[in-house]
């Protein structure tokens, strides 16, 4: 699913508009019905009331229109015009005049006035402000929006939570709207993934308020959203007459002294996502326990506690380094003497990110499309810091063109980036933020890899089937008790689960904002 930036939605409303002969009061009628639609399938009349907080722009716009429908449909509601300009767009006032007409009268909010008392079984819809804010509020919607947020009462918000800018962080971050559930129109927003602002919509829900599939389909993105459909078409299918061989050697790299562990999970991850063959170079250190533990790989040494040098004498198809690798002098340089003369297919992770920090030199030794799976620390150890999220992605598009590399930042949704794009994963769970989680992804980022998979397509379904074992094993242990292995236990299950069919369109639509 494509993520659109502010100015692409004016676009496609404007193509919509012209293509489909319509007026934009009609679009935005489009929009309030099925804003209606989503309460009404919901409340189905029940007499909670309902408070609609409606700004002077087409934002505010949708929210008198909506007000309209609530009250022919005998809703419990009041509605409140934050009047926070004497500017007012076109489709707002045709639709308060629609309001009025039907002696509907909103009260008219401004610095003077008294907020309205709120109950906490109350329901607020906000639509004080859409994609078009480009300025702080003034102080006294300010105070309104503080008002709102702390009466514990259901934020419904419409497209984007008030407050909240597509494409920068509020400098107060108390001038957000909280809603419990956002409704977006046509696509989802950048701003409800990324950790400084996602904090400010609990949930979301698409509605398809008809645009043009003409542009939606033709218009390239910076962004896309990636679940269950985008990663489908990339799987491949195994043959009957198949081997071992067929779906190639993964030689995971790793481990030091008291971090043997990491290694077993990559390589047991490498294993459940299909690698026909595993091999694990560790220091002799690790030798019996990964013999013990895990059979079905195979392990060669270099080095006693550390690893110290890096030679071998097979074929792998990927490799996966860095996990528990730790930052010896002796296994740096044993690193920086491996990328010299490897050519094949990279997976980093860990301290092989640390060392590449340390010895930014070594970055130009990557192979093209060497995959980096960094954590936030290790993400600004390479490009450096960073001023909020947004820089945050901009400078590791930089990185990332400069190197060549497909770079995966992991977090609550991973975003991998790579020529200039970034990749939002919608699969995961809090209790991923667990040890050793992050060494599964890279065995299961390897195992793509050496079954064939383009490197992007590896990581892409790598990122998106790790976070989905782990939504599955998260239903058996809770979120507390989730540990690396049981991610592991769940990739088989996510395999199943690719292709199952939902039970309802509502189960698809509703599990994409979840």
């Amino acid at each position: 699913m494509k993520i659109f930036s502010a100015e692409q939605v004016y676009a496609a409303d404007k193509f919509t508009i012209e293509k489909q002969r319509i007026t934009s009061d009609e679009l935005m009628e489009r929009a309030a019905v099925q804003i209606f639609n989503w309460i009404h399938k919901r409340m189905q009349g029940a007499p909670v009331k309902i408070h609609l907080f409606c700004g002077i722009g087409n934002n505010g716009g949708d929210g008198i229109a909506l007000a309209r429908h609530l009250f022919e449909h005998g809703y419990n509601m009041a509605t409140y015009v934050v009047n926070y300009s004497k500017t007012r767009s076109k489709d707002f006032l045709i639709n308060l005049e629609r309001l009025t007409d039907r002696k509907i009268w909103p009260e008219f909010l401004d610095s003077k006035c008294k907020f309205p008392e709120i109950g906490r079984d109350e329901i607020i819809v906000d639509a004080i402000f859409g994609i078009g804010l480009n300025r702080a509020p003034d102080d006294w919607v300010l105070k309104l929006m503080d008002n709102l947020n702390k009466t514990e009462a259901f934020i419904l918000s419409v497209d984007i939570p008030s407050g909240l800018y597509t494409d920068r962080v509020p400098a107060d971050k108390n001038a957000v709207i909280k809603a419990n559930f956002v409704l977006s129109f046509q696509a989802p927003k950048l701003v409800f993934f990324l950790p400084e602002t996602g904090i400010y919509s609990n949930q979301w829900e698409v509605l398809d308020i008809g645009l043009a599939p003409e542009y939606l389909t033709t218009t390239d993105t910076e962004y896309e959203l990636i679940g269950k459909n985008e990663v489908l078409p990339f799987y491949i299918p195994r043959e009957k007459f198949s081997h071992k061989g067929t779906y190639g050697h993964v030689l995971i790299i790793g481990g030091s002294k008291g971090k043997i562990g990491a290694v077993q999970l990559a390589a047991r991850a490498c294993l459940n996502s299909g690698s026909g063959l595993v091999t694990a170079y560790v220091p002799e250190c690790g030798y019996v326990p990964l013999q013990t533990s895990l059979p079905e790989a195979m392990v060669l040494t270099g080095g006693e506690d550390v690893i110290s040098k890096i030679e071998f004498d097979i074929v792998p198809n990927a490799i996966g380094i860095g996990v528990g690798l730790g930052t010896d002098e002796t296994t740096i340089k044993a690193f920086g003497n491996f990328l010299e003369g490897n050519k094949t297919a990279l997976v980093i992770d860990a301290d092989g990110l640390n060392i590449l920090a340390k010895k930014k030199a070594l970055l130009k030794k990557l192979p093209e499309q060497t995959v980096l799976t960094p954590h936030p620390k290790e993400l600004e150890r390479l490009v450096g810091k960073w001023k909020d999220d947004f820089d945050k992605l901009e400078k590791t598009k930089t990185f990332s063109e400069k190197y060549n590399c497909i770079v995966v930042i992991k977090g609550a949704h991973t975003v991998t980036i790579y020529d200039g794009k970034g990749y939002v994963n919608t699969t995961g769970n809090p209790g991923m933020a667990t040890a050793g989680s992050g060494d599964v992804l890279t065995g299961v980022i390897a195992g793509f890899l050496a079954q064939g998979y383009e490197p992007l397509k590896a990581t892409l379904f790598g990122v998106y089937h790790h976070g989905r074992a782990g939504d599955i094993a998260v239903d058996q242990t809770g979120y507390q008790s989730l540990i690396a292995s049981d991610i592991i236990d769940g990739i088989g299950m996510a395999f199943i689960d690719l292709f199952k069919m939902p039970e309802s369109p509502q189960e698809v639509q509703e599990g994409e904002g979840e």
